[in-house]
């Protein structure tokens, strides 16, 4: 991608914008059965972009039914896997050309700074599409160890018509995450977006026609989640959902599930992420970056931001000196000016309730200031019981509590519901390494804060996830069911085969 425009060159290209507005089923884009629409807002200005197409269970209907049409026909799904590749390879082309359109788009649907948009989210879901694009014709398929009169053969095949129910906090990027190994499969999705943020996947949808991915193969319903995503979810010809986002709905798919079809449900979820900082963590200015970083990014609307600092006391009082610094060196202000790297939280909703952590029972160190849908870098002293200690906050508020040894350090982060994500800081690689083998999450990173990489599974344990990972050759498997084919070669009784 090329270098940042001006925040003017932004907002002009802001101006210009027509994004689609209705759901895209069976290769065309159409109004809500209803006839209903909803209105997508700026949350930095509180400004309506578009009215979005309310959809209800009928297009949900329609668009399993074109799905399933799509799928049985093998339009996709029995298309060489080297065309589906060439496929998705050109829909990541045309995504280059239109990048600064979604960039720009994605930034006025969520309230992410422009900067983030730019420099991570189109970079990662560009190359989150390619890797899966490049992956479809290099996993092999098995042939078992079996007796010399027989062939064991093991396959994967698409599982066949997948619900993929998005989050707003990266619209695009949790995009590629589900369709890439999605489409990568065979199968044919149906994309439920945030209400909050559907203007990207509607665009995504038309650029996908445009690629090539045959009518019925990726369809797009805008909607609530009682008027969309259950009925999904219940849906009896749906094979597998998806999910991405709050712990408490995807328990509700799980329900789902159980009550009608007993279909495939991979759940990624909430998180309270620890950073463990050690009294011997090395470079303690670097260290602060990444603290930072990870509690900041992306305004703390992040399941893997490191919302809970827990720092060995011979180091607290240094650290959070150098925490206080770099947290100043991220502005909050318009998303579209490059330089702000805080922008608006999604929502009306959300802001009042990262406002509500923001209270009495914590010391505030830093920030604290929140209004009119922005809250800045905020650091908070906690007791280990506090709410704020235990609960999601998913905004950019980093709770602080100290400890006075590496097992008391671990135990507090393992006291928790979630585990998705956790950081070790230390400058002792046996004690970072036995301290990631204890830490109970997904993904922990040692002396940095991240995600791993396209090439790394990510998901969580305990209420943090369910059913499988997304990223790496395992997301390919949800998304997959594995077939066992028998051969029997024996002669009936020895007499020769012709």
């Amino acid at each position: 991608m090329s270098d940042l425009l001006t925040t003017e060159e932004y907002k002009a290209i802001a101006a210009e914008l027509s994004p689609p507005t209705q759901a895209f089923i069976d290769g065309s884009f159409r109004p809500a059965n209803s006839g209903k629409t909803f209105d997508t807002v700026n949350p930095a200005t509180g400004e309506v972009i578009a009215k979005i197409a309310a959809c209800g269970a009928n297009d949900v209907d329609f668009a399993v039914e074109k799905a399933r049409d799509a799928f049985e026909d093998g339009r996709w799904s029995r298309l060489h896997p080297s065309e589906r590749k060439e496929v998705l390879i050109r829909l990541v082309k045309l995504m280059k050309r239109n990048a600064r359109e979604l960039a720009v788009m994605e930034s006025l649907d969520s309230g992410k700074t422009i900067y983030d948009c730019e420099t991570v989210d189109l970079p990662e879901t560009m190359h989150c599409l390619t890797w899966h694009a490049e992956l479809i014709d290099k996993i092999y398929d098995q042939v078992a160890p079996a007796s010399d009169d027989h062939i064991a053969m093991v396959l994967r095949e698409p599982v066949g018509v997948v619900g993929l129910v998005l989050p707003w906090n990266f619209p695009l990027l949790m995009l590629a995450w589900k369709i890439g190994p999605a489409l990568a499969a065979g199968c044919s999705v149906i994309v439920k977006p945030a209400e909050e943020t559907s203007l990207t996947a509607l665009r995504m949808a038309e650029l996908a026609m445009e690629a090539g991915i045959p009518a019925g193969v990726f369809n797009v319903i805008p909607g609530s989640g009682v008027e969309v995503g259950e009925p999904l979810g219940r849906h009896m010809d749906v094979d597998m959902v998806s999910f991405t986002g709050s712990t408490a709905t995807g328990r509700r798919f799980l329900g789902y599930s159980s009550e009608s079809n007993v279909k495939e449900v991979t759940l990624e979820m909430g998180g309270k992420n620890p950073a463990i900082v050690l009294d011997d963590a090395e470079n303690l200015d670097r260290v602060a970056a990444h603290i930072v970083n990870g509690a900041f990014w992306n305004m703390g609307e992040n399941c893997s931001a490191s919302s809970r600092l827990i720092v060995q006391k011979g180091v607290r009082d240094k650290l959070i000196e150098k925490i206080l610094a770099h947290a100043r060196e991220w502005p909050m202000g318009d998303p579209l000016d490059p330089e702000t790297r805080v922008g608006a939280l999604v929502s009306e909703a959300h802001f009042d309730k990262v406002r509500s952590y923001i209270g009495d029972d914590a010391t505030v160190i830093l920030g604290g200031k929140a209004e009119k849908g922005f809250v800045e870098p905020t650091v908070i002293e906690v007791a280990r019981d506090a709410k704020q200690a235990r609960e999601e906050i998913f905004g950019p508020v980093l709770s602080v509590m100290t400890v006075d040894s590496f097992d008391e350090a671990i135990a507090l982060a393992n006291d928790t519901d979630y585990g998705l994500a956790a950081s070790i800081f230390t400058a002792n690689y046996k004690r970072a390494i036995r301290g990631a083998r204890m830490l109970r999450a997904g993904t922990v990173t040692v002396n940095s804060f991240g995600e791993g990489d396209i090439s790394t599974p990510f998901g969580g344990y305990k209420q943090s996830g369910f059913g499988g990972r997304d990223n790496g050759i395992q997301a390919h498997d949800q998304y997959t069911q594995i077939k066992t084919i028998w051969l029997d070669l024996a002669d009936d009784d020895d007499e020769a085969v012709d």
